[in-house]
Parts: C-alpha cells; sequence; structure tokens
C-alpha cells in the first residue's frame, strides 16, 4: 500500500527544486535544475519567466515519479518562493510582458528616492521602508516601460504576481490567481494589520488594484493541478515565502524563536507572536505564516548577499572551482591576513538600507592569496548576521540561539565561526532543506496529515550544535574592523554619488 507523501516545489534566485517529504519528514525524493541569471544593466538582475516554469515543472515531474517508483503517493503540494521578484503577465495567454525582476534588483532606487519626499510612514502600514527590494516600485516600473501596459492593467488585461502567484497561476491553468499573506507582506502593499491590500499603498506607488492577486492563507486551498500538466491532478495546500517557510520547517512556532538561512542571500527571522512589532533599529516587521485563521508575525533583517559571495569567487573571479573549495581553503589560513569583504554586490540590507552601496575588499597586500579571500568571504556573512543579531537586541529581543538552514551551513567552519562571531549558541537541524520542508509541512496541515503546530515541533531533529569558543577580545577586534569596512563602503557611494550628480 502507498505510503502518504508530500510535494515541496522551491522555486528559489537560482534554481528550481522539487522535494518529496514522507510524512515523518525524510526526503525520499528530490530534482533540482539551475536557470538563467541575467543582469542588463548596472544593479539589474532578471528571470526568464518561462523558464522558471519549465525548469519548475521539470523537476516536479521527476520527483513525482521517484517518489512514485519508491512507493510513495503525494497527497498534496506545497510552494516557496524567492519573495519580492516581480511577474506581470497576460491574463488572456499567461505570458510575461516582461522578465521576472528579481528582488536583488535596484533600478528603481531613484523612484524610491523620489517618493521619499513624501515623507510616508510606510512602517507603520506595511511593516516595511521605502528601498527597490520590494514589489511596489517593480511593478510600477513595468507597467510603466512596457509599452501600453498601465492601460492594460487598469482596464484588468494584466496580472501581477510574485513567483508563488506566477506558479499557482501556471499550475491551476489560469484558475487560481492567489498568494499568501507572506508574500503579500513583502510587496509594500498590504496592510499588516488588516492583511488585505491597502488602498493608500495602491495609491502611493500607482499600482491598480486590478493586477493584484487574492490574498490567502498560509495553509489554504490554492486549487488543483490542471489536466495534463502532471501525471494526476494534485490539490495545491499550501505556500508561503522562502524565508517565512524556512522559519516553519525550523519550527520557529513560538515568540522569541529566530532562524537564519543562508542561501543566495541571508535572512534572520524572530517569531514575535501575533501582534506586530515595530522595529526601532532598520528591521522589518513581516507576516511569518497565517495558519488556522491566526497570524503570527516577525521581525526580519535581510542581507542581500551570503552565498552569492561564493558565487562570485566561483564565477566572477574564477579563484575556486566550486563552492566546497571555501572550507579546505578557509581552514588553510590562521586568519583572512587583514583582508575584510564587504559583498554589497546589490546594495546593503538591514540595518543599512544602502541601495547606492557596492562590493568592496579592504586589507589586501602582496601576501593576500586566494585563501585568505576565500576566508573574508565566509567571514562577511557571519559579520553581517551579526549586525542583524545587533539590531533585534537593541530592539529589545532576547536570543539565546539560532536556528540556522540553508546551503551554507553544510559547512562546519561556517558554523562555528558564526557561533564564535555571535557569541551564541548555533543549531543545525538534521533535514536542512527547511525551506522546502515549511512549504510541505503547511500542505501537510492543509490536507490532514498533520494535527496541529505541536505535531511539526515533535519531529524536529537536531544534527549539530555549535558553541563559541573565540576570545572576547579577538571577537570585538573582528566586529570593529568589520564595522570600518562597511563605514568605507558606504562613504565611498556616497562620494561617488555626489560626483555623479554635480
Amino acid at each position: 500500500m502507498p505510503q502518504n507523501a508530500l510535494l515541496a516545489i522551491d522555486q528559489g534566485t537560482t534554481s528550481s527544486r522539487a522535494i518529496v517529504f514522507s510524512e515523518n519528514a525524510e526526503i525520499i525524493a528530490s530534482s533540482q535544475l539551475e536557470f538563467t541569471q541575467f543582469y542588463p544593466n548596472d544593479g539589474w538582475v532578471e528571470h526568464d519567466p518561462e523558464e522558471i516554469w519549465s525548469t519548475t515543472l521539470t523537476v516536479c515531474k521527476d520527483a513525482i515519479a521517484i517518489a512514485q517508483e519508491a512507493g510513495y503517493l503525494i497527497k498534496s503540494i506545497g510552494i516557496t518562493n524567492q519573495r519580492e521578484t516581480t511577474v506581470v503577465w497576460d491574463r488572456k495567454t499567461g505570458k510575461a510582458i516582461y522578465n521576472a525582476i528579481v528582488w536583488q534588483d535596484r533600478r528603481t532606487a531613484d523612484i524610491c528616492a523620489k517618493l521619499s519626499s513624501k515623507n510616508i510612514d510606510l512602517s507603520s502600514r506595511s511593516g516595511l521602508r521605502l528601498d527597490p527590494y520590494f514589489s511596489a516600485t517593480k511593478i510600477a516600473w513595468i507597467l510603466d516601460n512596457v509599452e501600453g501596459a498601465r492601460q492594460r492593467a487598469s482596464a484588468g488585461d494584466l496580472a501581477f504576481g510574485t513567483i508563488d502567484t506566477f506558479l499557482i497561476w501556471r499550475l491551476t491553468g489560469g484558475v487560481v490567481h492567489a498568494t499568501d499573506t507572506t508574500n503579500a507582506s513583502r510587496t509594500n502593499l498590504m496592510n499588516l494589520h488588516t492583511l488585505a491590500w491597502d488602498d493608500e499603498l495602491l495609491s502611493l506607488f500607482n499600482v491598480p488594484a486590478a493586477v493584484l492577486p487574492e490574498i490567502k492563507q498560509s495553509e489554504d486551498d490554492f486549487g488543483t493541478t490542471a489536466d495534463g500538466l502532471l501525471d494526476q491532478r494534485y490539490p495545491i495546500g499550501g505556500v508561503a515565502g522562502d524565508q517565512q517557510a524556512a522559519l516553519i520547517g525550523q519550527c520557529c512556532f513560538t515568540p522569541g524563536t529566530l532562524k537564519s538561512t543562508y542561501g543566495t542571500g541571508c535572512f534572520a527571522l524572530v517569531n514575535t507572536g501575533e501582534t506586530p512589532l515595530r522595529s526601532s533599529n532598520q528591521l522589518l516587521t513581516t507576516v511569518g505564516y497565517s495558519i488556522n485563521g491566526k497570524t503570527s508575525y516577525a521581525l526580519e533583517g535581510s542581507i542581500f548577499i551570503a552565498g552569492a559571495a561564493v558565487q562570485w569567487l566561483r564565477d566572477g573571479i574564477k579563484v575556486i572551482d566550486n563552492a566546497k573549495q571555501t572550507k579546505a581553503l578557509a581552514e588553510t589560513v590562521e586568519d583572512s591576513h587583514g583582508v575584510v569583504l564587504v559583498p554589497a554586490f546589490a546594495g546593503l540590507g538591514a540595518p543599512h538600507w544602502d541601495p547606492h552601496a557596492r562590493g568592496s575588499v579592504f586589507g589586501l597586500t602582496r601576501g593576500t592569496t586566494e585563501a585568505h579571500l576565500a576566508r573574508a568571504a565566509l567571514e562577511s556573512v557571519c559579520y553581517q548576521t551579526h549586525d542583524l543579531l545587533n539590531a533585534m537586541q537593541q530592539d529589545g529581543i532576547e536570543v539565546a540561539s539560532i536556528r540556522v538552514d540553508g546551503g551554507m551551513v553544510a559547512n562546519n567552519w561556517v558554523c562555528q565561526y558564526l557561533a564564535d562571531i555571535l557569541n551564541i549558541d548555533v543549531v543545525r537541524p538534521q533535514v536542512m532543506e527547511t525551506t522546502a520542508l515549511g512549504a510541505a509541512y503547511l500542505a501537510g496541515l492543509h490536507c490532514g496529515l498533520y494535527k496541529d503546530l505541536t505535531q511539526l515541533t515533535a519531529q524536529n531533529p537536531i544534527d549539530k550544535t555549535f558553541e563559541a569558543s573565540m576570545s572576547s577580545e579577538q571577537r570585538s577586534k573582528s566586529i570593529t574592523r568589520w564595522k570600518a569596512a562597511v563605514d568605507a563602503t558606504r562613504l565611498f557611494a556616497q562620494t561617488a554619488q555626489q560626483a555623479e550628480t554635480q
């Protein structure tokens, strides 16, 4: 007799994955395909929506086939996705009118600068800030730069969606145009308190309501896959943005529990309970999840470049052949030889929020080697996390440990250095695919495989806990050097920008 299983679609920034989990959170099948990154101008990042769709469909078919051969039956599908990335498509054809504008994209920095003169308090409404990172200005840019798009949008001929919404539309054959509260909370268009689209925000960003999807819970009915798409029709029962999905996968269901995910970027979320908590230290207030009629909120710190720094070492300056080499290289040197990398390739996120900053390297000498650069890249991820944790602590949140996940934390060196710099325990789970697992949990809750959140917490085993071993003196020196590098990076960006406007 077939065993119950759940399919998680994990559509990320650089690849599309499908993972089948057993009811006990064991990985039964997995398939992954990378897709093309486009950089048409400085600070611009785009994806081809058709390539996102084709890779997603392919990996789903592959994972389902493997699971079925192993004797498993898919009960429901959960979707998790790169957040803020924006697609606008024709409702009749389903075709995008422009490439997907990726969350890392900075092209709307000038739009944000102009809007800032209106002194709108976004934080009190959306929980976010005025930054190109979020979807609202990306939507406006597409409507204003594709011929006839704004008129078509106002007439109801176009649809907007973050990647979850685009995939739901395609999976259901255009029947369902919906998103969930976590993804909607990343657009700068949803009111955090009402969990509905906000008319004043729509007016501010000049986004017509006609393009917007319906907002549902994270665990909800998102329709059924269309006939002929997969081997059979499957219900879609859960949706969450990737970082909130990881919060669920890490079972951070009580206020004060903190997780940090290390993928292309790094995102730390701490559960703050059923009331939105406003940060005084440049952190974002966001929806953590909406399940069974209740919404939990989170404070988030967003780092734009984490694993992408390692990709730069590999693909940009070609000092490594593969990401795994960084661990071996870092271990060959006692320290970074004074080298500090500030990976502001797409600007700086929280708590600095400087869209004009660009990547910089300090402390180079003739003795600098690829090992020092590799170590500096890994260290930069830990220093950026320290900045986030420090902001959370200043907001009055006490954190005793941090639960980590994502591709980078398979590296023991990174986890240990993170514990040393943060001076708290770093806890790594056995199942490190927690983003996909969170999506599967949502689908499982909706179809009745799981009774409640307590059942999920009981099956979340720990792989290893890393404890701090660095001296306080060394920690202080390292953090001081990092802060000096960040300050210098921002000063350079400010000076360069002033020079361009003269």
